[in-house]
């Protein structure tokens, strides 16, 4: 999902503004920003691209790179909270049971809330659409806890794991009703 945010930049000769738009954190746009000053308007939509208000406060477009805006803003950055992350882990039919493939997965869940301060996840579990409404958020809480349970059998601290259901109410793929779907039977991970 794509994000467009809108900045009015108030700058002044005295005092140029200038705006960057940095990458997410696979490296590329995951939005865009339309910076305003007055009846002007840039869009800013890759990477580094810029806006600075020029000395007659007109803001002017320009593309930076990482090299730069680490030399300028290093500091700024350093402190800067981490994109939230996401993992997938995936279930066997109609059971609480991981798909050995991604058993893998916690241990780099782990790994990155190790090196994250002050990090926690939380544990969403879902289901595909066969079988009840009822039936299926009850096995997505099962799967959800699951997950915690294996997370803090690790080592990862209670308090920092929120555990929550969705049932069937939001597939990753929109199949008919009553599809066995492996994708939607899953319990998704997010630090933040």
């Amino acid at each position: 999902m794509a994000l467009l945010a809108v900045l009015a930049l108030q700058g002044c000769a005295s005092r140029p503004e200038r705006v960057i738009l940095l990458p997410g954190s696979e490296g590329h746009a995951t939005g865009a920003l339309l910076v305003q000053r007055g009846t002007d308007s840039l869009r800013l939509a890759q990477p580094y691209a810029q806006a600075q208000t020029s000395a007659q406060g007109t803001p002017q477009a320009s593309v930076s790179d990482a090299a730069t805006v680490q030399r300028d803003f290093g500091s700024l950055l350093a402190i800067t909270p981490p994109f939230p992350r996401s993992f997938i882990v995936t279930f066997l039919p109609n059971s609480n049971t991981l798909t050995p493939a991604t058993l893998p997965v916690l241990k780099q869940v782990r790994e990155a809330l190790d090196a994250q301060p002050a990090g926690e996840l939380v544990v969403i579990g879902h289901t595909d659409n066969v079988g009840t409404a009822e039936l299926n958020d009850r096995l997505s809480l099962d799967r959800a806890q699951k997950v915690a349970d294996l997370l803090a059998g690790m080592g990862v601290a209670r308090e920092l794991i929120s555990v929550q259901a969705r049932g069937m109410r939001e597939p990753l793929v929109e199949v008919p009703p009553q599809t066995d779907e492996p994708r939607n039977r899953r319990v998704e991970i997010k630090l933040r």
